[in-house]
């Protein structure tokens, strides 16, 4: 019997293009599916950055229909790395030829809508080009929100009707919102944009038409799919997640173990694993030195990666500091986002630097090294879909601290103080007081109670959040949304 076939379909893939989370889920999960024996193939856009010359070009031209006619776009084919996996990338440089992929930080590109548009039916006319009719198609987030729509819509009574849809959401903070008078952007009927498709409050809202298009739903950790259906997370959304909440599938992310391998990871100065400690101790002297930081191995030193948002709870971290640099601790800070942020942690670095030092912007080594020499990480997330850092912190034995909330849920274990079991330390409350309190209780650990540390270590670095176990998740709904979608099983 010939395997299921999938096309997946995201705006921006490791390691061709990144901005976040998204891309590392777009990059990792076909391969996994892939050793699963699915036939899946994969779409993104051709951007700027991307080594076009590495990539095949094929013959012809996409006519890809849009709102003021078709438009014709290059495609050009490669393989996501260490894998036979095909990734097709669409070539339109007005669209896509630009120095973002949505626009400068802080802001999006006005013609947005019209770039995710292209992106979104010409995956569609690829699959007839290459005579492809996938059984399934995975759209993610916004920018390819109106897949399940136009399945369901322009491709009716043709062969891709009757592909099912599959729609991740990866981060509802960002739904896709636009004008109310540009819905003729995306080629769909006025009929289209009404209360139970794309209309929002006034806005064109592409997340809102993907749920309910779609055949399954899918979000990135089983308690982030539960708390999407609340007012609290639901950013205005809650009540038709929670209409569908039959077709929704909470699937933790996994993250790539050759990528992140404490033991054989070049980034690092010593490898090292749970058996085989000693490494960990040199990553964390070698990581003080190359930050400025004093070389001091009984100091703790806490780590923080990610986007300087208010998501990511690093207001209130900034808020802590003038207490927590009081204590006997060391934090180094890598990330860049909103610019007062930016701004604040980097005066910061230069007044403090005998504790705190934070480096603006990215740098993929620097990131493996604070994940391996730090002994703690702090996250304090408002919300967190299902965050990838902590998991990288576990596999290399640095405990996280974390707010309770979404995917951290799900992959930490709270300290039991009683019994010394725990993978890190989780607080409720997202203030001052719940973040300096559980830090103190992260240090009288640390120094009381070494012992706990160590068999936290241990346990930490024994959590299995490989994609081969979120593959098998994938694939069983697969199943499940071609089942909803033809009435009968694939093995029928």
């Amino acid at each position: 019997m010939p395997p299921l076939k999938v096309l997946f379909v995201a705006s921006e893939v490791a390691p061709f293009r990144k901005t976040g989370g998204l891309a590392d889920v777009a990059g990792a999960l076909p391969k996994a599916l892939r050793r699963r024996g699915l036939d899946v193939r994969v779409v993104m856009p051709l951007y700027a950055g991307i080594k076009w010359g590495d990539l095949e070009p094929l013959d012809g031209m996409l006519n890809v229909p849009m709102y003021g006619g078709p438009l014709r776009a290059g495609v050009r084919l490669g393989r996501l790395p260490g894998s036979d996996v095909p990734i097709y990338f669409i070539e339109y440089h007005r669209f896509f030829d630009r120095p973002y992929l949505y626009g400068p930080p802080g802001q999006a590109y006005l013609d947005n809508l019209e770039r995710f548009t292209l992106l979104s039916r010409g995956a569609l006319e690829l699959c007839k080009a290459l005579a492809f009719i996938p059984d399934v198609v995975h759209a993610n987030d916004w920018q390819t929100a109106l897949i399940p729509a136009y399945i369901n819509t322009v491709e009716w009574a043709r062969p891709l009707h009757a592909s099912a849809s599959v729609f991740t959401i990866h981060n509802l903070a960002y739904q896709g919102n636009f004008d109310g008078g540009s819905m003729f952007i995306t080629g769909l009927g006025p009929e289209h944009y009404n209360p139970g498709e794309f209309e929002h409050f006034g806005d064109v809202n592409l997340m809102k038409g993907a749920i309910a298009h779609s055949t399954m739903l899918s979000t990135v950790s089983p308690t982030y799919g539960r708390e999407i259906q609340t007012p609290a997370y639901g950013f205005g959304l809650d009540g038709v997640l929670a209409a569908r909440g039959t077709e929704l599938r909470g699937i933790l992310n996994g993250i790539d173990f050759d990528e992140w391998n404490p033991t054989a990871d070049p980034l690092l100065p010593a490898g090292f694993d749970a058996d085989h400690p000693i490494g960990k101790a040199a990553c964390k002297a070698a990581l003080q030195k190359e930050v400025g930081l004093p070389v001091r191995p009984g100091t703790p030193l806490f780590g923080v990666i990610g986007r300087l948002t208010p998501q990511k709870g690093l207001d209130v971290l900034a808020y802590a500091l003038d207490l927590l640099l009081k204590w006997d601790m060391q934090l180094v800070l890598l990330g860049s986002g909103d610019s007062e942020a930016e701004r604040f942690f980097a005066a910061l670095s230069y007044r403090r630097g005998d504790k705190f030092r934070a480096f603006i912007g990215f740098d993929d080594g620097l990131a493996h090294r604070i994940e391996a020499g730090a002994d703690f990480f702090l996250m304090p997330s408002r919300f967190e879909p299902c965050g990838l850092n902590q998991m990288y912190s576990l596999r290399y034995g640095t405990l996280p601290i974390v707010r309770a909330t979404g995917g951290l849920i799900d992959t930490v274990q709270n300290y039991d103080e009683k019994h010394g079991t725990g993978t890190g330390f989780m607080f409720e409350d997202l203030t001052v007081a719940g973040l300096t309190n559980t830090v103190g209780w992260a240090l009288s650990t640390y120094f009381n109670r070494p012992l706990h540390i160590e068999g936290m270590r241990r346990s930490a670095m024994a959590q299995d959040f490989s994609w081969s176990r979120a593959a098998a998740a994938y694939e069983r709904m697969y199943h499940e949304a071609y089942t909803r979608r033809r009435g009968h099983s694939f093995a029928a």
